[in-house]
């Protein structure tokens, strides 16, 4: 049976530090990208007004999505491993863990964006989330100091 490797996607270069280490640590099996489309985020956002998050705010972001899978492919496709996407809606952390119990997931590789203090108060931390609640092993790659 081929591993399965999870990596959660964003708009951030952390996903790409967490695929060049995906690559480097397997050598064979399938990564599946997953994209979490936050409807919290629609709040944040000029284009949106909650509760009524607009169909083409989500279409925005499936596109976006979409966009960055591509990007990822290229790192993946030249070490021969499979690639799968997924894109899901919800908060990040659970849907992270709950698609991993749901696809035969052997291990996730994701990025962490390494915020401290306040910021990583009032924001939390999907890593250290995903981390606590996984059913399978995790491994959080950060950029190195000076990189970020």
């Amino acid at each position: 049976m081929s591993t399965r490797i999870l990596l959660p996607v964003d708009r951030s270069d952390h996903a790409r530090t967490a695929c060049e280490l995906a690559v480097e640590l397997f050598d064979s099996g399938t990564i599946l990208f997953l994209h979490v489309i936050d409807p919290a985020e629609a709040s944040f956002s000029a284009e949106t007004s909650v509760p009524n998050i607009p169909e083409d705010w989500y279409e925005n972001q499936r596109r976006r999505a979409e966009e960055r899978f591509e990007d990822l492919d290229s790192v993946v496709e030249s070490h021969g491993l499979d690639i799968e996407h997924l894109i899901e809606t919800g908060k990040p952390a659970a849907t992270i863990v709950e698609v991993a119990g749901e696809n035969d997931i052997d291990h996730i590789v994701m990025g962490s964006h390494g915020r401290q203090g306040v910021s990583r108060i009032l924001l939390g931390s999907v890593a250290e989330t995903v981390v606590r609640r996984s059913p399978v092993p995790v491994t959080v790659a950060r950029e190195r100091s000076g990189e970020e």
